[in-house]
């Protein structure tokens, strides 16, 4: 049987998402955590995150023979910092990769960014079909860097303005470089024009476009057009739910008496 997983993890605590020899990746550890209870030798991944993102919503695809109810709590039971809470059977020939639409979602700091309207106007420039080779970092050189971005979304949320990025694939650093390249034009450090020049193939800018931060980053959702069912033993977030909560009273605990 094919089965599709879906899980959560917080990036900062890994060396990555891909599985690398002698590093503590997302990949990787799933995998351990697979063999080590007897359950597959393999998996395929949907979305390679760069490191330092997290996700609420990753899949992998697993070929098992293992009872489908003991597969969640038999992972989690072996996993820190990652958390498996969906599953679905799927056709022997479901790829992961193949999604039908990938959701970002990343956090701005309100006071330190401008105004909704300004980065909504600037989103508009990456929104479609366009060549986005300057706006990513290369993987083996051979990528189809022309992709189309569905939407690009801003709202306000307390302190926070959120963006929310969709589109059926990615490129390595893309959401983190076109954010950037928004802020940029949104703050008048960029002009429209440069950006039109390189979403046309064009070095318009010295050193290209730098990303932003990956801990601000989350992938939100991969999206199949399949449901995807709370899976047998899942309880929650537990443990992972706990530190994060904990961590994020810590360092609001830490900026209030420094800021």
């Amino acid at each position: 049987m094919r089965y599709a997983l879906k899980f959560a993890y917080d990036g900062t605590r890994f060396e990555g998402y891909a599985r690398q020899p002698g590093s503590i990746t997302v990949e990787g550890e799933i995998l351990m955590a697979l063999k080590a209870k007897g359950i597959a030798k393999d998996i395929r991944s949907a979305s390679r995150t760069d490191r330092g993102v997290s996700a609420a919503g990753n899949v992998i695809a697993v070929d098992t023979k293992f009872p489908a109810k003991g597969i969640v709590p038999a992972l989690n039971s072996e996993l820190e910092g990652i958390h498996f809470h969906g599953m679905a059977q799927v056709p022997d020939d479901f790829n992961p990769r193949h999604a039908r639409l990938r959701h970002y979602r990343y956090f701005l700091h309100a006071e330190s960014v401008p105004q909704l309207a300004e980065l909504r106007e600037a989103a508009k420039l990456f929104v479609g079909e366009h060549d986005f080779r300057l706006f990513c970092k290369k993987d083996t050189g051979r990528e189809n860097t022309v992709l189309t971005i569905d939407s690009i979304e801003f709202s306000g949320e307390g302190e926070f303005i959120v963006c929310d990025i969709k589109a059926q694939r990615f490129l390595w650093e893309l959401v983190r470089r076109v954010l950037s390249a928004i802020l940029g034009v949104a703050e008048g450090k960029i002009p429209s024009e440069a950006v039109e020049k390189m979403l046309a193939g064009e070095p318009a800018m010295k050193g290209g476009i730098k990303p932003l931060a990956p801990e601000f980053l989350v992938l939100v959702d991969v999206d199949y057009g399949i449901n995807f069912w709370k899976a047998p033993g899942d309880h929650g977030f537990g443990d992972m739910a706990l530190a994060l909560k904990v961590r994020a009273m810590a360092l609001e605990h830490i900026s209030e008496r420094i800021s």
